[in-house]
């Protein structure tokens, strides 16, 4: 508003200077008419007076008067010759004439991405405590959850979904769940684990992870593409174009982390660009992978280990313990790590800094080729699928 303010001012001083020399113009001009009118009149008296002195008078004062005449002609002659340095006898046209900072002003304005940056302030408030007993007892209840001694799984449900083989599964925020058939369907599920229905995304999808509520991302390794995909549109609003097939995908603090072949796992934003190329040991392609907290944890199937490295490509710890072809993987909000181990028929939960471990679930539980693992968020529930697509099961993990 006081950009378009001062630009009005700015223009309605130009229109008053435009008016201004506009009337000093036109009054130069309307006096310099009015001197010639009186030229003229003065050249119709002298033509008068030289009538009357050649037909009247005698030769002696005909040769006076006539002199003078020739004098008053010549300074007619002089003041004709004069005009030709006379401003006032020349054509006039005003012109405006635009300022040029005028179009750099404008060209920066056009560059402009935005009028500002949104920041947020907080202010420190007043908080009633708890007292020393209360607090004691949420420690003791915090390290007994991060503690993985203390973890028990139990299976509630095991339902039916008949589908196809599987590739990836991850639960969205709002406690529903999305399957993604190897080369195939992307399958949404209810919150109870029921089949919904199945979105309309073309291609052989692989991999999935949400980016914020309303948005997934799909990985397509035969297109070499990451389609980015709005759950409320139905429609694919981005695709991301790689140079190499892509596999495993995992979304953290806006970037995406996907598997590329078996020994990259690439850290992009959402426009494509690379951030971070993490090069990484493995027998397998890196299809399933957590990345968060500026750290990949990655599953390496074939060579039976879970590795954990920083953006760096740096391993901070390996584990290779009681595995036997480990596939899906999955952290708590404690950043222990659960791991699908298929052979065994088993759960494995290992410890954040991968020094512990425990066996949650074994095949003596009922669970048969489990291929992916999925918490709810912040929930301690999730769902496990098998490798065949045909059942879904809910757990339920407890501590003490």
């Amino acid at each position: 508003m006081k950009i378009n303010k001062h630009l009005d001012n700015l223009e309605e001083k130009l229109y008053h200077e435009i008016d201004t020399i506009l009337n000093q113009e036109k009054s130069k001009a309307s006096n310099f008419v009015t001197e010639i009118e009186e030229k003229k009149v003065n050249l119709n008296e002298i033509k008068y007076q030289l009538h009357a002195v050649t037909t009247h008078s005698s030769k002696l004062q005909s040769f006076v008067e006539v002199h003078q005449i020739e004098q008053q002609v010549h300074q007619c002659q002089r003041y004709v010759e004069d005009l030709e340095d006379d401003d006032r006898a020349k054509e006039f046209e005003i012109k405006l004439k635009q300022n040029d900072e005028i179009d750099e002003i404008q060209s920066k304005l056009e560059s402009l991405e935005s009028f500002g940056e949104v920041i947020v302030n907080k202010t420190e408030i007043a908080v009633k405590r708890e007292t020393s007993v209360k607090r004691r007892e949420a420690q003791v209840e915090s390290q007994e959850q991060s503690n993985i001694n203390n973890l028990t799984m139990n299976i509630e449900t095991k339902m039916e979904i008949n589908m196809k083989i599987i590739s990836d599964m991850i639960c969205l925020l709002d406690g529903r769940v999305i399957i993604v058939e190897e080369d195939d369907k992307v399958n949404l599920l209810t919150s109870d684990g029921k089949l919904k229905k199945q979105l309309t995304i073309p291609g052989k999808a692989w991999s999935v992870t949400q980016i914020n509520q309303d948005t997934i991302a799909i990985t397509y390794p035969h297109e070499r593409v990451i389609k980015i995909f709005s759950m409320e549109n139905k429609t694919v609003i981005k695709v991301i174009t790689l140079d190499k097939e892509c596999w495993g995908l995992s979304f953290s603090n806006t970037s995406l982390a996907v598997g590329l072949d078996e020994n990259e796992i690439r850290i992009i934003d959402l426009e494509g660009n690379t951030l971070k190329s993490i090069h990484v040991q493995s027998e397998s392609i890196l299809d399933f992978f957590v990345y968060c907290n500026d750290r990949v944890i990655y599953c390496d199937c074939i060579g039976n280990a879970i590795y954990c490295v920083d953006e760096s490509g740096t391993q901070i710890w390996e584990y290779k313990q009681d595995l036997s072809f480990p596939r899906g993987l999955c952290t708590d909000t404690y950043g222990n790590i659960f791991v699908a181990d298929y052979e065994s028929n088993g759960i494995i939960v290992i410890s954040k800094d991968g020094q512990e471990s425990k066996v949650l679930i074994s095949e003596k539980e009922g669970l048969k080729n489990p291929w992916s693992i999925c918490f709810k968020h912040n929930e301690s529930s999730g769902f496990i699928c098998d490798y065949n697509g045909k059942y879904i099961t809910n757990f339920n993990l407890c501590s003490g």
